[in-house]
């Protein structure tokens, strides 16, 4: 099972991106160019991805991975579950922040009073 996170940042990189090589979307996802592999054969399998070979290109191993109708579904689907999230922690990094900068007004607050004594 492919975690929905990474499949999401990678139908989105193969949307914006479909000549890259197999290598440059390993290294732009921070994936093992196996795992990167894996990925791709397992989208192109579910039929999510489409791979299609440039006969004309001097270079027989460029592939262009397309997304499929039923990649943009899921790719649009991802998409919601990846904004819910990433707005979750950003909720959560703003109240630990908050947080803090009321815990360090208390110290800096404590700080002046033990100054003025």
């Amino acid at each position: 099972m492919i975690p929905e996170d990474i499949r999401f940042r990678l139908l989105r990189l193969l949307e914006a991106e479909p000549n890259l090589s197999q290598r440059q979307i390993a290294a732009e996802l921070g994936l093992s160019l196996g795992r990167a592999n894996y990925l791709l054969r397992a989208l192109i399998e579910k039929g999510q991805v489409k791979a299609g070979n440039f006969r004309v290109s001097r270079n027989k191993l460029a592939y262009a991975y397309l997304l499929t109708p039923s990649g943009l579904e899921e790719k649009a689907r991802l998409a919601s579950g990846f904004l819910k999230r990433k707005l979750a922690e950003h909720a959560a990094l703003q109240a630990e922040i908050q947080a803090l900068q009321q815990e360090m007004a208390k110290a800096a607050e404590r700080d002046a009073e033990m100054d003025g004594r």
